[in-house]
């Protein structure tokens, strides 16, 4: 059995919309993966084993709040990559 951070699926699936709406923001890989590991370090991980636990994150990904602090930690994460870039 292995496990999952399901929020990395998360971070990943929501962080090209909000560097378009920021917009002005380097999109090469290296930034883009500094803006995904910021993020992360500022959410709580959801780790999951199973398929039925993917099923309960899904939902909760669903309720307006999570995903607002998820932009919020991506926007955050943006701005310091944005400022000191490592490319």
């Amino acid at each position: 059995m292995e496990f999952h951070n399901y929020m990395e699926d998360i971070v990943l699936s929501i962080l090209d919309s909000v560097l378009l709406d920021i917009g002005g923001v380097c999109d090469c890989e290296r930034c883009k993966l500094d803006i995904t590991a910021l993020a992360l370090n500022n959410l709580l991980p959801k780790y999951v084993v199973s398929h039925k636990g993917r099923v309960y994150t899904k939902l909760a990904e669903l309720e307006f709040q999570f995903k607002a602090d998820v932009v919020k930690e991506i926007t955050k994460a943006v701005e310091v990559v944005k400022k000191n870039p490592q490319h």
